[in-house]
């Protein structure tokens, strides 16, 4: 039996904190319930005992920085117990004691200081702004001013909720592509270090004109033999750079460029940025955020230079009296002609936020299919690169041997 502080909700809407034994919180919640009570969160009482193990998910935390999805959970449970009663200081402190990551717990305990010690809330985010962007400060200052905190991390929570979803379909139609291309990457350096050498070896002894294809790949598979830890080397201070220049504006600028006008790739990203400035801009608008400072925090959000330098630029010509939609017309080879329409029509019968809502909903799907169909268009893709590296090597490996036995 282990003893677990608890924290429930009555019958009547009241709360209740207390200390229960229970074998798991299960049964604590069963017993709860017997006496009218509703369990709402509990946290084992008491010093974890040390085993000497290493803590995984401890040393991953560390090596990581705080995830979408602990802070989507630390925000929908947040808005749980503002509902249920709970002081924000008082919330504030029973999420850091469960939290699984240790640098997200601290982050929480300093946050529930300072609040306990009488700062706002969003200031107190903000101190922290890796871990809580623009955006979520400046929707939880909204909630703090307007009084209704626990509807805006509702909507907060619903909002990281649809961006974790976008992500992971996008990531998951990459995931097959990378693979393979790794595994082929793998496997070529292989063939060169250990199949190479030895047909060299049987062209040498043999005194054969070896062809001009068949002497780069001897070459190569001579380097990559030789070298084999300068080459790891290399590749590694390759992916440092490359990471590295990723940073720098002009590179960033051409890379984003490319992608838009990439046969497939284009259109998923223009509809990534669409979906993500409508999600964004809707759950702002929702919230009571002005829309020109809503149209900036949203420009921060979208991962496409080029949408983002569009959308700060609507939000100078919006605070200078033009519509939404009228802006957003001199970029229309950047937009879909549909959101555009939408936000005309949205403009015009007053309900943005709605129609903002719509959109994002309908590119989402629409990145949905996109993706499902990606494998399907990638993979004959894959097929025709894998077949003309292997036909490459084969044919240059082989030729001289053809011509040996056609020369007996």
């Amino acid at each position: 039996m282990s003893t677990f502080l608890y924290i429930a909700k009555t019958q009547k809407g009241g709360t209740r904190t207390g200390t229960k034994e229970a074998a798991d919180q299960h049964e604590l919640a069963n017993f709860l319930r017997q006496e009218g009570l509703f369990l709402i969160s509990a946290e084992m009482a008491g010093i974890k005992e040390k085993t000497g193990r290493i803590d995984i998910s401890f040393l991953i935390s560390k090596i990581q920085g705080v995830s979408l999805v602990e802070k989507m959970m630390f925000t929908r449970h947040l808005a749980v117990m503002i509902k249920a009663g709970l002081s924000l200081n008082r919330a504030l402190a029973v999420l850091a004691r469960q939290s699984k990551s240790s640098k997200f717990k601290k982050i929480i305990s300093q946050v529930e200081k300072e609040v306990r010690s009488g700062q706002p809330f969003a200031d107190s985010l903000s101190k922290h702004p890796k871990a809580f962007d623009e955006l979520y400060v400046n929707m939880v200052r909204v909630g703090e001013t307007g009084g209704n905190l626990e509807e805006v991390l509702n909507l907060l929570a619903e909002q990281m909720k649809k961006n974790h979803r976008l992500i992971s379909r996008v990531r998951g139609a990459m995931m097959y592509p990378a693979v393979i291309l790794i595994a082929m990457i793998g496997i070529g350096i292989l063939m060169m270090v250990m199949v190479v050498p030895k047909l060299t070896e049987t062209f040498i002894e043999l005194e054969i004109d070896l062809p001009l294809a068949t002497r780069i790949i001897i070459s190569i598979s001579n380097f990559l033999k030789n070298n084999i830890i300068l080459t790891m080397i290399g590749l590694a201070l390759f992916g440092v750079l490359l990471r590295f220049s990723l940073k720098i504006k002009q590179v960033k600028r051409a890379l984003h460029k490319i992608f838009l006008h990439l046969p497939i790739l284009g259109n998923i990203v223009q509809k990534i940025n669409s979906a993500r400035l409508a999600r964004t801009l809707s759950s702002l608008i929702n919230s009571g955020v002005a829309i020109v400072k809503g149209l900036q925090i949203t420009a921060g959000t979208l991962t496409n230079i080029y949408f983002k330098e569009a959308l700060l630029k609507s939000a100078e010509q919006v605070q200078e009296g033009e519509p939404l939609s009228k802006t957003m017309i001199q970029d229309e080879n950047l937009y879909p002609p549909m959101i555009i329409q939408m936000i005309q029509v949205g403009e015009e019968t007053g309900s943005l936020s709605e129609t903002l809502k719509t959109l994002a909903d309908f590119y989402e799907e629409e990145i949905d299919n996109i993706t499902k169909e990606l494998t399907t268009i990638i993979e004959p893709i894959l097929m025709v690169i894998i077949g003309a590296a292997v036909g490459f090597f084969a044919i240059s490996m082989i030729q001289p041997m053809y011509s040996m036995m056609s020369g007996l």
